[in-house]
């Protein structure tokens, strides 16, 4: 009995595992999950159906209205509706010369569904992506055809376990420097390169002498063999 009871309550943690684990990755989110600060991406709000008895048939992403995005325009998904919504900016922004006064703060896609066992993304070409900051954060909300709301909108502290609802969270990182290396590389074969070519003119420059030297040589000795005969005849 003892036994049974120790196999029963082993079962039941294991099978909570399980469901924890299921549950807390089970969550919307970014793909991929960074992107490079002040510059554009296109990004997929991924958005999969932890449900077995539901269908999602809507999904809302709120963007960060301290960190105004000026360029959101989503890609139509077959079945789906989309909705944008725009804000005034409090500090109007200048993107490529031009002054602007709102921004998108949260766009809404609903009328389609997805099926238990199965994910959706939500593709959106973004930017300009904020060059002062290491992450963006977009809290989402996720309905279901039996009307439950399940509100992913709760943010991961630093040093913290994941919370049980996580907001997606697009990572910033700076642009890659371009490598030094290459342009040593550059220098160094252009280097070898003058000096060939100055091993090259050396070198034709010494066999010009060698070829001369020797020519004179010849015409000396032709001289010198001239003087005799002519001495010879002169006798």
């Amino acid at each position: 009995m003892k036994t049974s009871r120790v196999s029963f309550a082993a079962a039941l943690a294991a099978g909570s595992v399980l469901v924890l684990s299921g549950t807390a990755f089970a969550h919307v989110s970014v793909q991929p999950g960074d992107a490079v600060k002040g510059g554009y991406a296109t990004i997929n709000f991924k958005v999969p159906n932890e449900r077995d008895n539901a269908s999602t048939t809507q999904l809302e992403v709120n963007f960060p209205v301290d960190q105004p995005l000026t360029s959101v325009m989503p890609q139509d998904i077959p079945g789906w509706t989309v909705t944008i919504e725009k804000s005034k900016l409090d500090k109007p922004l200048t993107v490529h010369g031009k002054q602007v006064n709102e921004a998108v703060t949260k766009v809404t896609w609903s009328g389609g569904k997805i099926e238990p066992g199965k994910f959706q993304q939500f593709p959106v070409s973004v930017g300009k992506l904020p060059d002062n900051a290491d992450q963006m954060v977009f809290k989402a909300i996720q309905t279901y055809d039996n009307n439950e709301v399940v509100r992913w909108i709760e943010e991961t502290k630093a040093g913290a376990p994941e919370p049980q609802n996580p907001a997606p969270v697009l990572k910033l990182t700076a642009a890659k420097a371009a490598d030094d290396h290459h342009d040593d590389g550059d220098k160094n074969a252009a280097a070898k390169d003058d000096k060939g070519h100055d091993e090259a003119a050396k070198s034709a420059s010494d066999t010009t002498a060698r070829a001369l030297g020797v020519a004179g040589i010849v015409i000396g000795l032709g001289g010198v063999a001239f003087g005799v005969a002519s001495r010879r005849r002169a006798s």
